[in-house]
């Protein structure tokens, strides 16, 4: 009765627990709160309670049961930055969901130290038992895919079954090179009695950077190779994303990675700049835009760190009149509304030949319309919510340029509001198709990195070549035909790293990943990304008396 100022606010902010409040002290919390409420005021209110509880016990309350204590995590356990406080949102309802001190330049050489102090041993670890803890870590991974899929949705808004695919291919990165380590090996030559031979070795300290979009899938991506060959890891998640790769590096703890193999930092572009020109970081690997990876090849040229750039892309998906029109469509649709379309490798132009182009978009057309856009963690919704309020308002103002231009915005277009007043708090954007565009309009020429697929015609297979590579972007690409023969002719000049015949965005963990041109340089996944995260030794053996002509 003294304080119900207090438990009102306490009441409000019931389904926003601190992560360190176990299950018993929130039941107890709840029945107390119910039956003072119900003693003080009367069954209206303690009904009023009930709701609010039955919020709390919502489709993301699994999540947050899941919080970890700190975004920072160094010598397997988690560390306190000395940075400013970074605060976790649920991207559906734009409610903070936790806050964590971040790290500052200072806390980058605590991670540093530990790696370097790390790599010493772990590099005398042989591949088999490295790749053994990879392989302990995809089953563990798989067992707990839901658990991290919820994070995941709750961090980046996208829907649950799409998390529950990232975890999917996090656990096919882990076993693929988990497994093909074990047999990666140098080169034999004979030289005629005298032999040489080469030996992989690895290069040290690595500095990863993530993007926001597939948080924990390309932690994976570029932990797998890394830990496989020798090396130890300081990472830094997106600020925007930070929380299921602190639960992944708990996981690897467990499956028993030695402590200061893999440490986190978190923060933003300040952290990762700390990290890229740290002289004890020996390579850096980032997944992000084009104008950061520029500025992180500068900030590696004066001690000429080795970098892989997985970078933005403006990728053409090439539609030829004799290819099936449903499955035209549902190509293009898989080329852009996954992760509500901030995938740097999609197929955002999309070439249609002029013959099938009328009935191509009325079918696209009627198809976007029916997606769902709302909660993410609902059956049958297909596109969640925008990342943050900055690329909120970047994806609008793309599309209000667009009809400033002349293109017509044939559905979506703008801001969806859910129904649900709980995402009240959410950005939604509904997906959107544009015709009538031309190569030279903004929409066409650069990347949105939202929801937004624009339709183009053309007329021949050279000309729609030529247009296809008359971007300074290389990521991706892709053609739709029932001729073989053209299908092999045109994706072949193609001016891409990464590309599909037939579907968009298929990219299993056995095929390398990555881009030409500004989209980047080195390769993720498959064999061959482990030559990015190793160095070759050559070693000539002389076995008789050595040559010289001194004496």
């Amino acid at each position: 009765r003294c304080d119900v100022g207090k438990l009102l606010l306490a009441g409000s902010c019931v389904f926003q627990w601190h992560p360190c409040v176990c299950t018993e002290k929130k039941q107890w919390y709840q029945r107390r709160v119910r039956g003072f409420w119900t003693a003080v005021f009367g069954k209206s209110l303690s009904t009023v309670m009930s709701v609010v509880l039955k919020r709390m016990s919502s489709s993301f309350t699994r999540a947050v049961e899941l919080l970890p204590a700190s975004l920072n995590w160094i010598d397997n356990d988690f560390y306190t930055g000395t940075g400013p406080a970074l605060e976790a949102i649920n991207k559906a309802t734009g409610k903070v969901v936790m806050s964590s001190a971040t790290a500052t330049a200072a806390d980058v050489e605590v991670a540093v130290k530990s790696s370097t102090e790390a790599f010493r041993s772990f590099r005398k670890i042989p591949a088999a038992e490295r790749g053994n803890l990879l392989l302990k870590a995809a089953s563990l991974l798989e067992e707990r895919a839901e658990d991290f899929a919820h994070l995941e949705t709750l961090d980046t808004g996208k829907p649950f079954y799409e998390s529950v695919m990232d975890v999917g291919t996090a656990v096919d990165a882990f076993r693929l090179i988990g497994g093909i380590v074990q047999c990666y090996h140098g080169s034999h030559f004979d030289m005629g009695g005298s032999f040489a031979y080469t030996t992989r070795e690895p290069i040290g300290t690595v500095g990863a950077i993530g993007p926001w979009n597939y948080p924990l899938q390309t932690a994976c991506w570029k932990l797998a190779p890394a830990l496989a060959c020798g090396n130890t890891v300081v990472y830094k998640c997106s600020e925007y994303t930070p929380l299921s790769t602190v639960a992944l590096a708990g996981l690897l703890k467990e499956v028993g990675l030695p402590a200061g193999v893999f440490n986190i930092v978190a923060g933003a572009g300040s952290v990762g700049a700390a990290i890229t020109e740290h002289p004890g970081v020996h390579k850096i690997s980032f997944t992000g835009s084009v104008p950061t990876g520029k500025k992180i090849m500068r900030g590696c040229s004066d001690d000429l760190k080795k970098v892989t750039l997985e970078l933005g892309g403006k990728s053409p998906l090439i539609i030829f009149d004799d290819f099936n029109l449903r499955n035209a469509v549902s190509v293009a649709m898989l080329a852009n509304f996954f992760s509500q379309g901030a995938v740097c490798s999609n197929g955002t132009r999309v070439f249609v030949q002029r013959s099938i182009i009328k009935e191509f978009t009325d079918q696209l057309v009627e198809r976007t319309q029916k997606l769902r856009v709302g909660n993410p963690m609902e059956d049958g919704v297909k596109v969640g919510a925008t990342i943050c309020k900055m690329q909120y308002d970047k994806i609008l103002a793309y599309l209000e340029t667009a009809r400033k231009e002349g293109a017509e915005i044939l559905c979506g277009g703008g801001p969806v509001t859910p129904d649900d007043p709980e995402l009240a708090g959410g950005l939604y954007i509904a997906p959107t198709v544009i015709g009538g565009c031309t190569d030279d309009m903004t929409v066409v020429k650069e990347e949105i990195f939202g929801p937004v697929l624009c339709v183009l015609p053309f007329d021949t297979e050279d000309e729609v070549i030529e247009r296809a590579n008359a971007t300074e972007f290389g990521l991706a690409g892709a053609v739709c035909t029932d001729n073989l023969s053209r299908a092999y002719r045109v994706v072949s000049q193609i001016e891409a790293g990464s590309c599909n015949i037939n579907t968009f965005n298929n990219f299993p963990a056995q095929i390398p990943f990555g881009g030409f041109k500004h989209s980047g340089f080195g390769r993720e996944l498959g064999e061959e990304c482990l030559s990015y995260y190793s160095q070759t030794k050559s070693v000539f053996v002389e076995t008789g008396d050595p040559w010289c002509p001194f004496d």
